[in-house]
């Protein structure tokens, strides 16, 4: 016997964050999905880089940071153009 959601009143506002809150950095669904994808790549591989600088020191000495910055910087300026 499945549960039946009843709750409707919960479901337009959920529904309604995936296209707010893609909005609020003017941009569609479709793109923040896109752009998200690709940040949580560069997190990973920023990641990876960590993980050898652990075992290995001399090699990724800064990429990981360096990766970091460079997102940081992206997403500070997707704000601060979302403001216009």
């Amino acid at each position: 016997m499945a549960i039946q959601d009843t709750d409707t009143t919960a479901r337009p506002g959920f529904l309604r964050s995936f296209i707010d809150h893609p909005a609020s950095v003017n941009e569609t669904y479709l793109q923040h999905a896109g752009f998200a994808f690709g940040f949580a790549a560069r997190l990973f591989l920023a990641s990876m880089a960590a993980l050898i600088h652990a075992v290995i020191p001399p090699l990724f000495e800064t990429t990981a940071s360096r990766m970091i910055r460079q997102m940081h910087a992206r997403i500070e300026a997707r704000h601060t153009n979302a403001g216009r």
